[in-house]
């Protein structure tokens, strides 16, 4: 193995969205709260300083990236991602889950029976969007090989992220707890991929 050339992915989930309803964000651009300065100043202390930032395009990613820096951690501009977007829930975007359930909605039942495999209306599938970050993960892997990757994305990225990692069905990734402002670090390797730490929190 040469370990000369593995990338190092730094998965941190964006700040928390203000959302008292519980409402489905997917890929609605909205904004975050980044106010939590301690929880900033402890995170920009675990990532390393000068990576590759990789952000998905959405506001959030970038208000996180741009709190991180005010911290203190030195980051170079973005490279845009969209593949390492948010899971697309489509018309239900906006909705929160009790709205859709008190609706009736058509399509609810059937998602609930399969929430990986099934594709929210107008919307894509988590099981698609693993397929994604594969995808892009790999791609990024090899145009960055042997450096530090600091990648500020979404709960549905970085499940899809050890899914892949870990060789999990889509339905077993998201059984995992990512937090937000959580890190996640998962290296790719000649021999694969290997996980060295999950959804670590300031707390």
């Amino acid at each position: 193995m040469n370990k000369a050339r593995d990338t190092r992915w730094w998965l941190v989930r964006h700040a928390p969205v203000p959302c008292p309803h519980g409402r489905i964000t997917g890929q609605l651009d909205v904004a975050c709260d980044t106010s939590d300065d301690e929880d900033f100043l402890q995170l920009a202390r675990r990532v390393p300083a000068n990576a590759v930032l990789v952000e998905s395009g959405l506001m959030r990613c970038r208000q996180t990236a741009g709190a991180l820096e005010a911290a203190g951690l030195l980051l170079p501009p973005p490279v845009v991602e969209p593949d390492l977007a948010e899971q697309n829930f489509g018309r239900w975007q906006g909705k929160s889950w009790l709205e859709l359930e008190t609706a009736k909605d058509p399509d609810l039942a059937a998602f609930w029976q399969d929430p990986a495999e099934t594709t929210p209306p107008e919307g894509e599938s988590f099981a698609l969007v693993c397929a994604r970050v594969r995808r892009a993960l790999c791609r990024l892997s090899d145009q960055f090989p042997g450096r530090d990757v600091v990648a500020v994305v979404h709960a549905g990225t970085i499940r899809a992220a050890l899914a892949m990692a870990l060789g999990l069905e889509p339905a077993q990734a998201l059984r995992f707890s990512i937090q937000p402002l959580s890190l996640t670090r998962i290296e790719g390797t000649s021999d694969g991929w290997r996980v060295d730490c999950v959804n670590v929190t300031a707390v």
